[in-house]
């Protein structure tokens, strides 16, 4: 089974949430009325779209009917989705820096250094000299848990003594990548809670150090986003823009979610693009972001 097969049978948990299938109330053709327009609404609300976002869709779905005869409102919603998720795209790919130097940020327990392990094994495949940065010295299980990535992905990790400063670390994985001549830097920060201010200072000083050391860096910083929370994606994710500029999200555990309509939220409130998906434990579980196979899996289990 594909990743992709595996997010649209994810996304199956999306049909039984609402209950009731879109499949036995959206008319085939024609404009629906005013009370299936309602029951749209309130089962795109129960995916967790949000109320912004499911007006622009169903706005959007029912312009595009009056311009296509022959388009029925799931096809509507597919093809306003897919746009939606498009308007802004990134990909998590180094640039001419050498060394590219990108921040993986998040929460605790979203996945965030297995994907930085999963990256670091691409690029190794590649032919990047890649360097992981033990950036999380809180907790002594991270910096563990990289180590067993990096073993795996086959890329050289520093880290440092658990308490050690993560703005230090950070500095010492850039510099030493800058005199090896590596390719790619992935620093995994500290997975904070995003209402612990003191975290988030933290991380900001992160950032701002790998700048003193190479030009620019970090030229990508990844916010990695658990989906299966949906609404509270939004949350995070705000508070992170607010720390550091967040270059694209990734979203891991799409294949385990019943509120993908979460993920068209945060595309459209957040104007970020998403650029990476998780869909396992494996190193090779993931995926570029795809908007159109999103949009299509989601509007298939709609109905």
């Amino acid at each position: 089974m594909s990743l992709w097969d595996r997010l649209r049978q994810g996304l199956s948990r999306t049909r039984e949430r609402l209950g009731t299938p879109l499949a036995s109330f959206l008319p085939r053709h024609g404009e629906p009325d005013a009370a299936t327009i309602d029951q749209l609404e309130e089962a795109l609300l129960a995916t967790d779209v949000g109320p912004e976002t499911t007006a622009r869709l169903i706005e959007g779905a029912l312009g595009r009917m009056r311009g296509a005869v022959e388009m029925d409102l799931r096809q509507a919603l597919e093809r306003e989705a897919a746009d939606l998720l498009s308007a802004h795209r990134a990909s998590f790919a180094p640039d001419d820096h050498k060394p590219w130097v990108a921040l993986v940020t998040g929460v605790n327990g979203v996945g965030k250094t297995t994907l930085a392990g999963k990256l670091a094994a691409a690029f190794a495949r590649e032919g990047r000299q890649t360097l992981l940065v033990a950036a999380d010295t809180f907790r002594a299980a991270a910096t563990e848990q990289l180590e067993v990535w990096a073993s795996r992905a086959g890329v050289d990790i520093l880290k440092a003594r658990d308490g050690a400063d993560p703005a230090a670390v950070a500095h010492d994985g850039v510099a030493s990548a800058k005199a090896r001549g590596f390719d790619v830097v992935l620093i995994d920060t500290a997975g904070r809670l995003h209402t612990k201010q003191n975290l988030m200072v933290e991380l900001e000083k992160v950032a701002r150090v790998t700048g003193r050391v190479a030009p620019g860096a970090p030229h990508h910083t990844l916010l990695v986003l658990d989906a299966t929370v949906g609404q509270n994606g939004l949350a995070q994710a705000r508070e992170f823009q607010r720390a550091v500029s967040v270059t694209s999200l990734a979203l891991t555990k799409l294949d385990g979610t019943a509120r993908g309509g979460a993920v068209l939220a945060i595309a459209e409130e957040l104007r970020l693009p998403i650029s990476v998906v998780g869909l396992g434990e494996g190193v090779d579980d993931w995926e570029p972001f795809d908007p159109e196979a999103f949009a299509r899996g989601f509007a298939e289990n709609l109905g």
